[in-house]
């Protein structure tokens, strides 16, 4: 049976070029425009895996991440997605209850790696 994979991203480029990839690997690929979305589309269609970018309209990705973890505890994996790279950020990411940080723009390759690495392990 196929993973699934949220894509929790209010940039369409980004968006386009994962779906994409995604299903090009065979995984069930969902939208989320803003943190909101997220939330409800998490609930109702249970991911394996969901791709939160950190600063998106209405809620963020670290609100969105920490309120998922408080639903699903660790069984969905959470790679944070964002332009901001620092080590503060990275903390902040990880500590709301990120699996892997991941800095924009990445190579689409390594994070078709890192997401295949975290779904081997669940």
């Amino acid at each position: 049976m196929a993973k699934r994979i949220l894509i929790a991203d209010d940039e369409p480029n980004i968006v386009t070029a994962l779906v994409f990839l995604l299903q090009q690997d065979g995984f069930e690929v969902d939208v989320a425009r803003n943190g909101e979305e997220a939330l409800a589309i998490a609930k109702d269609r249970e991911p394996d895996l969901i791709l939160l970018d950190v600063m998106m309209p209405l809620l963020g990705g670290h609100e969105a991440c920490r309120r998922i973890r408080e639903r699903s505890g660790r069984s969905v994996k959470i790679v944070m997605l964002s332009a901001r790279g620092g080590k503060p950020e990275v903390e902040k990411g990880l500590g709301a209850g990120a699996d892997l940080y991941v800095v924009k723009p990445f190579s689409t390759r390594e994070l078709m790696q890192k997401i295949q690495g975290l779904l081997a392990v669940a």
